[in-house]
């Protein structure tokens, strides 16, 4: 065995398995993702308020925020694969630019599937000057496309249908009809959270189609073969990959030394940060006020996003070529 497999294997069996297998957390993380948004009591109808502008919406903010938005989002159809009847269900935004060829971004669902949160996502993307695509990965799941949002209980349910090959199989099919688009440059990045997260390092393995260009993960890990992550998966990816995540997410924090140090033996272009006091998900939750409030955990949460868009703008634009 290699130097080389013999330190990807320790850094796995180190970080990672150990984070898998023997560290889990006390309470379920996604929950996270759900404690601001529907535990709190969202804004009035006649309320302006829609948060920092200059950063995707919270859950509380998201509905407003999207149904202010200047920007043309639509719902569109799209095959599977180039010439199948089947098709999947996406979200698609395009930013308001002067450039006749704009890049595009694929954001990816958490567990609670293609929610009002992840299209003002989506919509934020655009904002900040690229054509964003968000797919519903659950279309074939659920009985075929759909414009109706799941509760997020049944969207739970339903994720662990949707196994790893149906993730990329999405995400290349958006990603070309994003990039099939008139406006539309040939190049195309992935952005993704807690099960999307994951589904990121999901693509950058399989590589993606023409075009891809690098991938954000918040709060996912490179589970590859089950819930083990393969350094000999880490060694297929060729684009840059960046890992944000929070300090209270144990299960995470606990893999990011092993994920660290896998890409760092295998010389990839990689970048992690653990945003100390933030929970899973806070990217979502921000400052929203809880029934039991933590006001250390709102403003850790909002000071990590403040934190990681823009560092996740400044990552897209080199990626995919934008000044």
């Amino acid at each position: 065995m290699s130097s080389l497999r013999v330190l990807l294997a320790s850094c796995v069996a180190a970080g990672i398995l150990t984070a898998c297998h023997h560290a889990p957390p006390a309470a379920d993380e996604h929950m996270s993702h759900m404690a601001a948004g529907d535990m709190a009591a969202p804004p009035t109808a006649n309320s302006a308020e829609q948060g920092n502008m200059a950063l995707p919406a919270s859950a509380i903010h998201a509905a407003a925020r999207l149904s202010a938005s200047p920007r043309h989002g639509e719902w569109v159809k799209v095959a599977w694969q180039p010439g199948s009847k089947d098709s999947l269900m996406a979200w698609i935004v395009y930013p308001s630019t002067s450039n006749a060829k704009t890049p595009v971004v694929v954001v990816v669902h958490e567990i609670f599937g293609l929610s009002t949160w992840v299209r003002s996502v989506a919509d934020q993307v655009a904002a900040d000057g690229f054509i964003a695509i968000a797919p519903d990965l659950e279309s074939r799941v659920r009985g075929g496309p759909t414009t109706e949002e799941l509760p997020s209980d049944s969207a739970r349910k339903l994720i662990a249908g949707v196994d790893a090959a149906e993730r990329n199989r999405g995400i290349d099919a958006v990603a070309r009809y994003a990039m099939s688009q008139p406006s539309a440059a040939p190049r195309y990045a992935v952005i993704g959270y807690c099960w999307g997260g994951g589904t990121v390092w999901m693509h950058a393995v399989n590589g993606g189609v023409p075009g891809f260009s690098g991938g954000v993960a918040y709060y996912g890990l490179p589970y590859m073969s089950g819930a083990v992550p393969n350094g000999d998966s880490l060694a297929k990816i060729k684009v840059p990959v960046m890992l944000l995540s929070g300090s209270k997410d144990a299960r995470i924090g606990a893999a990011m030394p092993g994920v660290d140090s896998a890409m760092k033996a295998l010389k990839k272009d990689y970048f992690g940060k653990n945003y100390e006091g933030a929970i899973h998900g806070f990217l979502r939750a921000q400052d929203d006020p809880k029934q039991a409030r933590d006001e250390a955990e709102e403003q850790a949460n909002l000071a990590a996003t403040k934190d990681a868009w823009p560092r996740t703008v400044a990552f897209l634009k080199k990626n995919l070529g934008m000044k």
